[in-house]
């Protein structure tokens, strides 16, 4: 199916897909694009800096806390030691218990510490009112469980007795406990408990220096969001704002310098279309355009100014050559019928000739070509032959073949040799040939009667030859220099005898040298295969067949070379008209020999021979018993093929009695055999065996004419 053109859209289909709606398309997503960034950069440096700003608020109440730990008159220090201690001591299983009343109860002593409770409800809440603070408590990592022991948490949610513990990932345990004091202390992570969370502490000490605890200050990302989401409005908003702007900005930019001057570009070559159309060709569609852009589009506007004057220009020179070259065309035609019409075209060209059966082609690679060939009488026996191809193709080669066939006929005609038509008619070009053009030239005479044909070959193909019952070979006769070439060259000459059924064939190197879009030469082996693909074929039939092979091998490539083919079939000299002999049977043998010669040059099969050949012997024994009462007379014996409709007529004529043997009733068969009269039979077998009998008395002679279908 077709896809829809702009001039098949709706105007609803063409506003949609207009490059005014491209642009705005593209300017709307480009913003959006641009905007998601800066907004997913915005919030990225704002989310760092609200984080840092709350890292750096819980770390340094951390470090506060840490400080009224260690050095307040609360005993944390001892509290922690305390938790510490007994949590050691336990077994992996008792830890395991935590949570547990079981558990919790091992450290009822320190909940019931008064300086743990002043910790737990009045100093480390204290600092948890801190804005954004969600809980300050004491705990202790324990590295080697990955677990944070708490020692003191005041938090109502999620709280923890003194030396219950939950597990922490690995590496926030090592990051505390590794702490070299330098930058600050916190670890960033996310739980199904708490979410994302941010923690901070700073370590308290001991009087041996060791870590007893740290002090931790959570902070809920809660509250990150939450300033994060104020922040997204803002910056959303404002970047909406300024895309609208913007997109409006490029949109009327782009509209003005680019989409407005490509519609009227566009409108003026739609009006130059419709103009030339009209036949309007002076006005100046594109000059009368206004656009000063200073880019491409301008740009544009120029070119296609000089363009539609350039065309104008062009379509005068056009003119001008279009009339000159439909004059060319027809003087080409008519010089392409004028060199057909020379060559030998209507076949067959001597129908009175029954002795051979010849047929030529020529198909010029041009209007016009440089092959010819030429087929004529010099007298009643003796047929010339000519295949010839001039170097080059086109009118020169044209001219110079018309002056070649003319010369070489005039040569011909005198009588002369093959050798010396050769010789004589390149004396003559020789002459007068100032652009050094030559002709290849195979020249054969037949002589008719005989069937030897005498040969002579200046430069061209080898010919082909076919003797009875073989195949198509090569004849490597002997070659000399082509005619035109140089003057004084002699030319061998040479004989062959041509027997009954043999075959000839001559072609110019149009034939092997066709070649396919593969630059494959079609070549000799390949011409004598299609040669012999029906060796048995008419002259016409080979041709055809030739023709074919050639045509399948090129198939779509341009035909290089003039295609020139002759074929000759020699038959024999055609046997006498009549055979007049004594009514006698003894002749019989005779007869029956003069009417299979017959039989055999009309390529009868062998079917009709064998009814001709009873209904034949019947005729003629019954004019030799019957005809003649006392003395012996003659009988004349003719026979006609004719090919409208295919058919052959046999004549018997005879000076006896009268008799119409066609009149004589048809014996009844079924009758037995003893009681029929006797005679008749040969008669009635002879009327089945042939389509038509006639019999007529006129000049005191019988004459019984038979026909039969072929």
């Amino acid at each position: 199916m077709r896809e829809k053109t702009v001039r098949d859209m709706s105007s609803f289909e063409r506003k949609r897909h207009s490059l005014e709606a491209r642009i705005v398309r593209a300017a709307v997503l480009i913003c959006i694009s641009l905007g998601v960034v800066l907004l997913a950069v915005g919030l990225s440096l704002y989310t760092v800096s609200l984080v840092r700003q709350y890292v750096t608020h819980a770390f340094y109440l951390s470090q506060n806390a840490a400080q009224s730990v260690q050095k307040g008159s609360l005993n944390g220090v001892g509290i922690a030691e305390q938790v510490l201690e007994i949590y050691r001591s336990l077994s992996a299983e008792e830890q395991a218990k935590t949570g547990t009343e079981e558990y919790r109860a091992l450290f009822q002593e320190i909940k019931q510490n008064k300086d743990y409770h002043a910790m737990k409800d009045y100093m480390l809440p204290t600092f948890a009112q801190s804005k954004d603070v969600s809980d300050v408590y004491l705990a202790m990592y324990d590295g080697t469980n990955n677990r944070l022991v708490y020692i003191c948490d005041p938090a109502e949610w999620y709280h923890f007795d003194p030396g219950e513990w939950e597990s922490v990932e690995k590496n926030e345990a090592d990051k505390f406990l590794n702490w070299d004091g330098e930058g600050m202390l916190y670890h960033l992570s996310v739980t199904k408990e708490y979410g994302w969370l941010c923690t901070a502490g700073t370590p308290v000490y001991n009087k041996a220096g060791e870590i007893c605890c740290f002090a931790l200050v959570d902070v809920s990302t809660g509250n990150i969001l939450a300033g994060m989401s104020g922040y997204a409005l803002q910056i959303t908003a404002a970047l909406l704002i300024m895309m609208v702007i913007a997109s409006w900005l490029v949109l009327r930019n782009i509209k003005k310098s680019l989409v407005t001057p490509i519609n009227e570009i566009a409108a003026a070559t739609q009006n130059y279309v419709e103009d030339r159309r009209a036949g309007k060709k002076d006005a100046d569609h594109f000059a009368a355009l206004n656009i000063h852009s200073g880019d491409e589009v301008e740009n544009l506007s120029l070119v296609m100014a000089d363009m539609e004057r350039t065309l104008s220009e062009y379509e005068k020179s056009l003119t001008s050559i279009t009339a000159e070259k439909e004059r060319i065309s027809t003087e080409l035609a008519l010089a392409a019928r004028i060199q057909s019409e020379m060559l030998p075209s209507t076949f067959p060209l001597f129908p009175e000739h029954r002795e051979f059966d010849i047929y030529a082609m020529m198909e010029p690679a041009k209007e016009v070509g440089g092959d010819f060939y030429d087929i004529f009488l010099i007298d009643d026996d003796h047929l010339c032959m000519v295949m010839a191809d001039v170097a080059g193709k086109g009118i020169p080669a044209a001219l110079f073949m018309m002056s070649s066939r003319s010369i070489l006929a005039n040569n011909a005609i005198t009588g002369k040799s093959p050798a010396a038509i050769l010789a004589d008619t390149n004396t003559a070009i020789c002459k007068n040939n100032p652009e050094r053009m030559f002709v290849t030239v195979w020249l054969g005479i037949l002589e008719i009667s005989t069937g030897k044909l005498t040969a002579a070959n200046a430069g061209h193909e080898y010919p082909v030859i076919k003797q009875p019952d073989g195949k198509f070979g090569l004849i490597k006769d002997g070659h000399g220099l082509m005619i035109g070439f140089k003057a004084g060259i002699q030319y061998p000459e040479y004989e062959l005898t041509l027997e009954k059924g043999t075959k000839l064939f001559v072609y110019t190197d149009g034939v092997p040298e066709a070649t396919n879009a593969q630059e494959e030469l079609f070549g000799k082996e390949r011409m004598l295969a299609a040669l012999n693909e029906h060796p048995d074929g008419t002259p016409e039939e080979i041709l055809n067949s030739i023709n074919r092979a050639v045509d399948k091998f090129v198939q779509d490539a341009e035909q290089f070379d003039d295609l020139t083919m002759l074929c000759l079939e020699y038959k024999g000299t055609a046997p006498a008209d009549e055979l007049t002999v004594e009514a006698d049977e003894r002749n019989l043998p005779q007869v029956q020999e003069f009417i299979n010669e017959r039989l055999l040059s009309a390529g009868c099969s062998e079917d009709i021979q064998a009814k001709i050949s009873i209904a034949t012997e019947e005729i003629f024994l019954n004019i030799a018993h019957y005809a003649y009462e006392e003395e012996t007379g003659s009988v004349t014996v003719s026979m006609e093929v004719s090919e409208d409709p295919p058919s052959l007529t046999i004549t018997f004529k005879d000076h006896g009695i009268p008799y119409d043997p066609t009149a004589k009733p048809d014996p009844d068969l079924s009758v037995p055999l003893g009681k029929r009269p006797i005679g008749g039979l040969g008669i009635f077998l002879s009327k089945n065996l042939m389509d038509d009998m006639v019999y007529e008395n006129k000049d005191g002679q019988n004459i019984l004419s038979m026909k039969k279908l072929l």
